[in-house]
């Protein structure tokens, strides 16, 4: 049985936030900088989604949602807080199933990102935010995106979970070794 250690989640969201506003924007070349839009807190969202359930990847993905929103996005309060804790919910409703494969994970990511890049624009889209078209978008913007959170999702899938997951013994467990 294994149980996820959030406090060790939030910290570790936390590095890599630091390390997403300080470090890779130095890694990304500048014709690119408008086209990749890594966010690392989701990528997170996505393991609390794995590890600890739906319901703790919806609080998750709305606080750090919400966080991102605040630091990086001044023109609206709450596109990426509201579709992180959606995906984050819905990634973890899949989750349920057991169907915990590499394969599977790296398949709910990559889908989560790309709606959670589309929902943000339909949302900016409603309010007149944007007069880019829903295509332009998607190639431009979203495809590129959704395979460097693919990446990192594969880049960070082993050390997340050894780094997250806390090991309980079961009653019968302990039953064999007294």
């Amino acid at each position: 049985m294994t149980r996820i250690r959030i406090n060790r989640a939030i910290v570790a969201t936390l590095i890599l936030l630091l390390i997403q506003t300080s470090v890779l924007p130095w890694l990304v070349p500048s014709a690119w900088s408008g086209r990749l839009l890594l966010h690392l807190p989701f990528v997170m969202t996505v393991f609390v989604a794995l590890l600890g359930g739906r319901h703790r990847a919806f609080l998750f993905g709305l606080g750090f949602g919400w966080l991102e929103d605040t630091l990086f996005y001044g023109h609206m309060i709450g596109p990426y807080a509201f579709g992180m804790a959606l995906i984050g919910y819905l990634i973890g409703l899949a989750f349920d199933r057991r169907l915990n494969t590499l394969a599977f994970v790296l398949l709910l990511a990559g889908v989560g990102s790309g709606l959670l890049d589309m929902l943000a624009y339909f949302i900016y889209k409603l309010f007149s935010l944007t007069h880019l078209s829903a295509s332009f978008v998607f190639y431009w913007q979203v495809l590129p995106t959704l395979l460097l959170h693919m990446l990192a999702v594969l880049a960070l899938y082993l050390p997340a979970r050894r780094f997250l997951v806390r090991q309980i013994a079961s009653q019968s467990e302990e039953a064999d070794v007294v």
